[in-house]
């Protein structure tokens, strides 16, 4: 008899049986009670690679908009792009879709993406695109008429300071005289916005007519792209004619590509009917054992064509939530970049759409298959239009990428605010079994589940994107980077680090001798931030006249280095950027300020208080200047 109080709710256990050699596992159920529990037992043959394939939806509430909607998702990769949408219509349950038919596209289905490449003629004119551009015909034009092609472009974009094991800036091809980064992504989301315009056009009849104008767009990045390379999206966005002015950029919504995934995996493996109440907790099993805890960390491994991005978080329950337990990770090491270019080109094509992904075991050859069955060339392995490639040479091509994510892995885990009990791996990179079955034999004895979702990985990123703007998961997120401002600290002659840079003290205007230099931290890296929680520090500036007063300015920075509280500019001075730089206008204000007597000579001065704000809650860092006028709050 199985008894349930229902004060907790059941807790499945997946433990590994003593005969490994079967893949056999235990799932127990376990009906905790405040006095006692039993246990009922059912053997599975989980023989799936081995790991869960859990495909259950997240159930959603209809929406409760005043208007129809519609949610456009864009996920433009490095390697290949995608577009998700959503129509939301009052009192209906949102369904999530994909974009699954693109001009000059072979496959048509659920997991339809296209290359991000483009073709620019001699003029700067865009010639062909996505599966366009790979069209003999269009191959053929730009050969003769000299067209530029563009792949890999997106890593123009790249933040700098990413890791990166094997991408350099003489490995990208560069960009069409008189082309930025920015227009060429421009160009490309406006080729993504006219075929999602096509398909849901001839999809849902009368639809698009009513929403046209009432778009909300999400946009994703990967996990180390900052303010900067945010910027640059939201310009691309207004040159792609996305939006009309930048008044429309409330509808423009940038998310990491991680927690794009994690709404991804909460939808389609971690929130099914089983454990829609309880994670899935793989370890060695005791009866005597019964976990307490009340959440469960996750990290969500997306290993993309160009970039890896990690991205961890601890789960409750009831209602389901997710909180970013440590900063997100990001890595330029992807599935690697790869005599005749255009046959090399189309090897690599083939070996990164079919070879890679079905690769399995080191002692067996992999073929790539590029010519006809008259092509050969006994010395290098090439036999009726195959080439022949070891299984160990094929594997060692997996090893910096593996070596990557594991390493990411370690260094997520160690700044995991809670134990780490799952991982989900998605991304185009997911399918590869070798990639898969390498990191599951890392995670089996770590008693870690692992999984990948069983419905089309590759689109993780775009549907993930569009459960962002209707489910809302993330709760808080945890700060990538320490965030704070240049400023003067007060003197202080007992304090040694004061003492040796006494060299840059000076008196100012009201007789304090000051230090120049100071970092103020404003918000630490590592610190878990709500939605609606504020970081603040006051300051304040002089001038010498009214009409100096009636603007102020502040520059944010940003500290990427390993020290846990920086202090001073001038150690690890290259780990300092700055951000942005926030400006008041202070006109009101300054017709209230009193003058203030100087020390030196009396002569008049006027200080200006003020507080600098960072709101770091939600996708996209904030900072404002704050002050007071009349005892009232302004920013």
């Amino acid at each position: 008899m199985v008894r349930d109080t229902g004060r907790r709710a059941p807790v499945w256990k997946v433990c590994p049986v003593q005969n490994r050699s079967q893949e056999m596992y235990d799932m127990r159920l376990l009906y905790p009670s405040t006095i006692n529990y039993y246990t009922r037992y059912t053997r599975l043959d989980l023989r799936l690679q081995p790991h869960l394939h859990i495909t259950t939806m997240l159930p959603r509430e209809p929406y409760k908009g005043p208007t129809r909607k519609l949610v456009l998702a864009f996920d433009v990769g490095t390697t290949f792009s995608g577009v998700s949408y959503c129509m939301l219509d009052p009192g209906e349950v949102p369904v999530i879709r994909g974009v699954a038919r693109y001009p000059a596209q072979e496959h048509v289905g659920g997991d339809s993406k296209i290359p991000s490449i483009l073709y620019y003629d001699l003029q700067g004119d865009v010639r062909a695109v996505g599966a366009e551009a790979l069209q003999e015909h269009i191959i053929e034009q730009a050969e003769n008429e000299g067209w530029v092609k563009l792949a890999w472009w997106k890593l123009h974009l790249r933040a700098k300071h990413l890791a990166s094991s094997h991408i350099r800036d003489g490995d990208i091809e560069p960009l069409p005289r008189g082309k930025s980064a920015v227009e060429v992504l421009a160009d490309f989301m406006r080729y993504l916005f006219r075929c999602a315009r096509t398909y849901i056009q001839e999809s849902h009849l009368n639809f698009w007519g009513s929403v046209e104008n009432s778009i909300e767009f999400v946009l994703t990045h990967p996990n180390g792209w900052e303010g900067q390379q945010q910027q640059q999206i939201r310009r691309a966005v207004e040159l792609a004619g996305l939006i009309s002015s930048k008044e429309e950029q409330s509808h423009v919504h940038l998310l990491t590509e991680g927690e794009a995934s994690l709404h991804f995996c909460v939808t389609n493996v971690i929130a099914s009917n089983i454990l829609s109440t309880t994670p899935i907790d793989v370890s060695d099993y005791s009866d005597e054992e019964d976990d307490q805890s009340d959440s469960k960390g996750v990290i969500v491994i997306d290993a993309g064509g160009g970039t890896i991005d990690l991205s961890a978080y601890s789960m409750k329950l009831s209602p389901t939530s997710f909180e970013e337990i440590a900063p997100a990770e990001c890595s330029l090491s992807g599935s690697e970049h790869y005599s005749n270019p255009t046959i090399i080109a189309q090897m690599a094509d083939i070996f990164d759409n079919s070879t890679k992904l079905r690769f399995r075991k080191p002692d067996e050859p992999s073929y790539i298959r590029f010519g006809t069955i008259r092509d050969k060339d006994p010395k290098y392995d090439i036999r009726s239009g195959q080439l022949k490639l070891a299984g160990q040479d094929v594997a060692d091509l997996f090893e910096p990428s593996i070596k990557a994510i594991i390493e990411a892995f370690e260094q997520q885990r160690r700044a995991a605010l809670t134990p780490i009990n799952m991982v989900c791996l998605v991304g185009g990179f997911a399918a590869s079994d070798w990639l898969f079955a390498k990191l599951q034999e890392y995670f089996l004895p770590l008693c870690i589940s692992f999984c990948r979702p069983d419905a089309h990985a590759n689109k993780a990123v775009a549907d993930g994107a569009v459960s962002f703007y209707i489910d809302h998961l993330v709760s808080t997120r945890v700060a990538r980077a320490t965030y704070g401002t240049n400023c003067n600290t007060l003197y202080d002659s007992q304090d040694l680090e004061h003492l040796a840079r006494q060299h840059k003290s000076h008196i100012d205007i009201a007789g304090d001798r000051r230090i120049s230099g100071y970092f103020q931290s404003i918000l630490l890296k590592g610190t878990q931030v709500s939605e609606l929680r504020e970081f603040r520090k006051s300051f304040f500036t002089t001038r010498k006249s009214l009409a100096a007063c009636k603007s102020a300015s502040t520059d944010i920075m940003c500290y990427k280095g390993a020290l846990p509280d920086p202090r001073w500019l001038d150690v690890e001075r290259s780990s300092f950027s700055t951000l942005c730089t926030i400006r008041a206008d202070l006109g009101k204000l300054s017709r209230t300020l009193r003058p203030k007597k100087a020390a030196a000579d009396q002569s008049n001065y006027y200080q200006i208080d003020y507080d600098v704000v960072i709101l770091f809650g939600h996708t996209e860092l904030k900072a404002q200047i704050s002050w007071e006028e009349k005892g009232v709050e302004m920013r």
